[in-house]
């Protein structure tokens, strides 16, 4: 069965797919994405994923290229037509098509949205989280505006090729005075000895994960506590726990940083348990 996109009104035959050579996404990375996971049938917490690609939109002042009502159930067609019950669904926004000029286009220029949808195998990541990863650390050199989800992902592809190279799965940006800010493509968490989860504040410097909102309701179900603020690499490696948070890896649970074991090079008891009690808090919408 061959896949299935939607690109601009349009829902086509994946390999055939396209978008224009000068698409602002192309030329600038001028757009914004989101990534939802699909599980069990189900669109995982999508309001919060369609709340936040509203938010990206309007600090870069792109308009919406469909309506807010339409845009879920493109979101559920392209999920149907790909036979997609775990997995992930995919959407992009750009400014749209005009002639390459640094300023925005005229108004009235539409904005292009692409959507694409692909299984994963829920096995393999359950295999992942029972092995746990590995990360390294990586000097911060992204834009201010890490807040917003941006297309703009230079830096992200270095550090995760780097990581990659490296023999880990996820590269945390540093700060100049040592204080994790994220992933490459994940929130960044520690787990205390005494038990309290720290994630640093979302406020300003990383990106608001929706997986992340979520797993502070887990955390709540689990009796757990949580301190928003910042960490050290040193104080990641000293931890009892460190994991990783995002749409596609739910809670997984690091067991090495920069070669260092954290705790026993094993995945930590309280992570596997966020883990498990993700999918039961976490809002879904049949897909």
């Amino acid at each position: 069965m061959p896949r299935i996109a939607y690109v601009n009104g349009r829902y086509v035959a994946h390999a055939d797919a396209c978008v224009h050579i000068e698409d602002r996404g192309y030329q600038f990375a001028d757009g914004v994405y989101e990534v939802c996971e699909v599980a069990r049938g189900f669109i995982v917490d999508m309001p919060h994923h369609l709340a936040r690609l509203d938010r990206s939109l309007r600090e870069l002042s792109i308009d919406w290229p469909v309506t807010q009502r339409v845009l879920p159930l493109i979101l559920r067609e392209v999920v149907r037509r790909n036979h997609v019950a775990n997995g992930l669904v995919y959407l992009q926004v750009t400014r749209g098509v005009a002639s390459r000029d640094f300023v925005f286009p005229a108004a009235g220029t539409k904005p292009s949205l692409v959507v694409t949808a692909r299984k994963a195998d829920p096995a393999m990541a359950s295999k992942r989280a029972e092995n746990g990863i590995k990360v390294i650390t990586v000097p911060e050199n992204r834009w201010d505006r890490v807040d917003i989800k941006s297309v703009g992902l230079l830096p992200n592809v270095l550090a995760k090729q780097k990581a990659r190279e490296a023999g880990a799965q996820e590269a945390w940006f540093v700060d100049a005075d040592g204080t994790v800010k994220e992933g490459g493509s994940s929130n960044a968490w520690i787990i205390t000895r005494n038990g309290v989860l720290v994630t640093r504040p979302a406020e300003h410097g990383i990106l608001r994960g929706i997986t992340r909102t979520t797993l502070f309701e887990v955390a709540a179900k689990l009796g757990l506590t949580i301190e928003e603020r910042g960490f050290s690499v040193a104080e990641a490696k000293a931890a009892r726990e460190a994991f990783i948070s995002s749409a596609t890896t739910i809670a997984m649970p690091i067991v090495a940083i920069d070669g260092v074991p954290v705790a026993n090079g094993h995945p930590g008891s309280i992570t596997l348990s966020l883990r498990q009690a993700f999918f039961d808090v976490a809002e879904k919408s049949p897909a």
